[in-house]
């Protein structure tokens, strides 16, 4: 596809006269979907309409369809292939691309395994599901001696993004479904912009959008209880995140052709972790702007501001942590002095206090002392930009002078 029209499909209003999911496809027949997944979208219906479980079984597979909106009037849409279609029949759909891949990375962002799905897209998932490697992981509590273990992924979670990527695709835009697992971390993308444009918009309303790309597809997977209610899951995704003491789920929308979601898989900050788990009053809102102050990712002024009147975060921006006060809550006050690092004045002490011992000394010799002992927040250039102001504070008050790349009391 052309760039240029790629960018136009972008622009495009969306309606539901316009929507591909419900597209029919003419030339196909109840004989081009899988008997399996059909038997699977039953059970899965009866499942979500408990009340409608024997009525259900008494339907031929044409009126059960109809009645799950998976097709219309008994004939096949894009969306009845994509869930249930045989994978012989993934021609039909094209040029859009119905695949999943799974994608197994290292350390080092290596691939090391991978795998494809297509049809029928309500069996894919679960396929792709079960290649997924949910570890267990171990945690301390406060209180206790013994370990707590939980799976490294929430099993909600990652059913919620999945069948997210298969609702909100752009099948226009010929792009896959790719779900990345790395050793901590599982991502999530699909192409097609983020039509509510912020997380922050669907987690305040809480309600169904005015619209859907895929509004068809949205509502059969809904009947067949592949998604929750629409407008609900992500933020049940974030809900059962914080449960856990997890980070967050993390949105990408830098690329407006595609959506990328980040699930964690371990505890980042166990100041924020421990700060959860005591104080369990905290709102969703208030959960969200602290869990991206452990990600060192920005927030606004009013942000920062309502943090700390709560008595939760210190430091100035961008270098925001976790306050004393909630570190004394959740007895870390050693890993808060880790955040917190030691203040700008005993990094002076000691840079005199070496030159007073030794005579001289090059700002290499300073940062082997202070590194390790400045604010874990900071990264390693910001540590060394740090270090580099406190000489010029010190050459400012007259302490010290540089001689070249050699620095040395001054003589006063």
């Amino acid at each position: 596809m052309r760039p240029e029209r790629k960018d136009a499909i972008l622009r495009e209003p969306i309606s539901r006269s316009e929507d591909w999911s419900a597209q029919i496809i003419p030339e196909t027949s109840i004989t081009d979907l899988e008997p399996t997944a059909i038997s699977k979208a039953r059970a899965e219906y009866k499942e979500k309409h408990p009340k409608r479980a024997v009525e259900c079984d008494s339907w031929d597979d044409s009126t059960f369809l109809n009645k799950a909106k998976v097709t219309i009037q008994g004939k096949i849409t894009n969306t009845a292939l994509l869930l249930l279609g045989k994978e012989e029949s993934v021609h039909f759909l094209m040029p859009a691309i119905a695949k999943i891949s799974w994608i197994l990375k290292d350390e080092d962002n290596i691939e090391r395994d991978y795998e494809h799905f297509s049809l029928p897209f309500i069996l894919a998932s679960t396929q792709v599901f079960a290649r997924i490697r949910n570890l267990t992981y171990r945690y301390m509590q406060d209180s206790s001696l013994f370990p707590t273990e939980i799976k490294m992924y929430d099993n909600y979670v990652i059913r919620e993004a999945l069948h997210n990527c298969i609702a909100h695709q752009d099948y226009s835009l010929q792009g896959r479904i790719t779900v990345v697992e790395k050793p901590n971390e599982l991502v999530f993308s699909n192409v097609g912009s983020f039509i509510p444009k912020s997380i922050e918009t669907v987690i305040e309303q809480d309600a169904p959008q005015e619209y859907y790309r895929n509004a068809f597809l949205a509502e059969a997977m809904v009947n067949l209880n592949m998604i929750d209610t629409i407008g609900s899951g992500i933020k049940r995704m974030f809900i059962e995140q914080r449960k856990r003491f997890f980070p967050l789920p993390d949105f990408d929308f830098s690329d407006p052709s595609k959506v990328v979601v980040k699930i964690a898989g371990k505890i980042w900050d166990e100041n924020y972790t421990r700060l959860l788990m005591n104080k369990t009053d905290l709102s969703l809102k208030t959960v969200i702007l602290l869990d991206r102050v452990q990600k060192s990712l920005p927030i606004a002024d009013d942000e920062s501001k309502q943090l700390k009147q709560l008595n939760l975060i210190e430091g100035r921006k961008p270098n925001l942590h976790i306050s004393s006060s909630v570190a004394k809550i959740t007895n870390d006050k050693a890993s808060y002095i880790r955040q917190r690092g030691i203040d700008d004045n005993y990094c002076k002490k000691i840079i005199l206090d070496y030159l007073k011992q030794f005579g001289e000394g090059r700002r290499e010799d300073f940062e082997k002392i202070l590194l390790d002992k400045l604010p874990e927040v900071l990264d390693i250039d910001q540590k060394k930009n740090k270090i580099k102001n406190i000489l010029q504070s010190l050459r400012k008050q007259n302490l010290i002078g540089p001689e070249g790349k050699i620095w040395k009391m001054s003589k006063r």
